[in-house]
């Protein structure tokens, strides 16, 4: 009874240490590799990966140092009385023994099934409830019932395996004891009456005996409680194969995505709902769908040209390049527009952007760098608005929006556009809102804002 509340403590322990190393450990990780990581698996997982691991920890190596002592005090105590009953016992081992070994691998296979059983359902569920509202929208509840029935069953029929095993682990056990004990219950019941003279067990007094029937099943003991463990032991395996693989992979994906995944994570509501948005740390990222889809919406308050709170924050607003048909152009020469609020000011790095978006060939603004351009450009065209937001990009250094950046150019000045836009995202982020399927086409991630095929694939998901 000591020995059973000692343990209990130190399992109690040992989950509330292993909760909090992995709440820290969760805290610290990459937010691109957390986010590749199954939600749902991991949060079930945490009610019980610790006792599950505790229970590895503790109540196992408790039970081998009980196997390993307990039988041989027991051997030890018999010997002084009958070391011949002690032998009995001692020949019932080497079955059990070959037992656990022949048990052990397959128990161990059944426990990582129900493992990825469990995960499977976890991770299934938590997505479903996340996307209820679409799910009932689409009117697929039904459907998507059947399939967390059979995630279910999958999860329950895992579950009996590994506990038909552990039984019969246990029934084997107590078969080999029942039967060892009885076997000595008789060797001395007839050494008592005379009737059969064994070595050992003929001349013993009767309070001899007994003290051998009462230590014989101290010596199964040890082995009914590490039976009793086995079982956990397996699930204790399976839970830290499962944090590890949780900790290593999403730290793998927090290293092999970094260049590719975001660190700028957002929830917009726009047009009516609701928007989860990963953004890579440097790439081509186009935004598509339909006109009324909130392309330019979302675009916006990503900027956060409209003030809206981002994950660029405030304090970067300047470093950010904004590109539309109606961006602010201040009044005076092209040269000075095209490096507003731009760090540089080297007349040669402006003359190369604006000659590499077409500016200083285009008749209709004559003069070259020192054209005059209007206050708000109201002598530019929407076309010309553009490529002077493209030129400002050229110029600057940090994340790029551009909204529709090819829809008002001809086909030779859109090309430039594009090559200046895939150039750009070479080292930052560049984010087009577009319906120009060249740039969908040499982007390196799309976001489809369609409301209808994002619903049919939420719900199929």
């Amino acid at each position: 009874l000591m020995v059973d509340r000692c343990v209990a403590r130190a399992e109690t322990e040992v989950v509330d240490g292993l909760r909090r190393s992995i709440f820290a450990s969760l805290k610290t990780m990459d937010t691109t590799g957390l986010s590749a990581r199954p939600a749902g698996a991991l949060v079930a997982g945490l009610q019980r990966y610790p006792e599950a691991l505790a229970g590895l920890v503790i109540g196992h190596k408790v039970a081998r140092l009980m196997l390993a002592a307990g039988p041989l005090i027991t051997v030890a105590a018999l010997a002084f009385v009958s070391w011949q009953a002690a032998l009995a016992l001692l020949l019932a081992t080497p079955v059990m023994v070959m037992f656990f070994v022949l048990v052990g691998g397959l128990i161990h296979d059944r426990a990582d099934a129900q493992e990825r059983a469990f995960g499977r359902l976890a991770s299934q569920f938590s997505d479903r409830i996340r996307t209820l509202p679409t799910i009932l929208a689409n009117h697929v509840l039904e459907r998507e019932h059947a399939k967390l029935e059979r995630r279910m069953r999958d999860y329950a029929g895992s579950t009996l395996k590994v506990l038909s095993i552990a039984f019969l682990n246990a029934g084997i056990i107590d078969f080999f004891a029942s039967i060892s004990i009885a076997i000595l219950a008789v060797f001395l019941g007839l050494g008592h009456l005379g009737l059969v003279h064994i070595p050992g067990f003929d001349r013993l007094e009767l309070w001899q005996s007994l003290f051998i029937l009462m230590l014989a099943p101290e010596f199964f003991a040890p082995f009914r409680r590490y039976a009793e463990q086995y079982h956990q032991k397996a699930e204790g395996d399976a839970a830290a194969k499962a944090l590890d693989w949780y900790f290593e992979q999403g730290e793998a994906a927090g290293q092999s995505v970094k260049e590719a995944t975001a660190t700028h994570s957002v929830v917009l509501p726009h047009v009516g709902k609701k928007i989860s948005v990963s953004l890579p740390s440097r790439g081509l990222v186009t935004l598509t769908g339909p006109s009324g889809s909130g392309k330019t919406t979302l675009l916006k308050l990503l900027a956060g040209v409209d003030g809206a709170a981002t994950g660029f924050g405030a304090d970067e607003e300047e470093t950010v390049s904004w590109i539309s048909a109606d961006i602010y152009v201040p009044g005076g020469r092209l040269e000075d527009a095209l490096a507003w609020r731009c760090s540089t000011t080297d007349k040669a790095a402006v003359n190369r952007a604006a000659d590499r978006v077409g500016l200083l060939d285009d008749a209709l603004l004559p003069g070259g760098l020192d054209a005059i351009v209007e206050e708000g450009g109201t002598n530019l065209s929407g076309g010309q608005r553009l490529r002077v937001g493209i030129a400002r990009m050229l110029l600057a250094d940090g994340p790029v929006f551009a909204d529709e950046p090819t829809a008002k150019l001809d086909p030779r000045t859109a090309s430039l556009v594009r090559d200046a836009l895939r150039n750009a995202a070479a080292d930052r982020l560049v984010i087009v809102a577009t319906h120009d399927p060249e740039l969908m086409r040499i982007a390196r991630h799309t976001i489809d804002l369609g409301v209808e095929k994002t619903m049919r694939e939420m719900a199929a998901a």
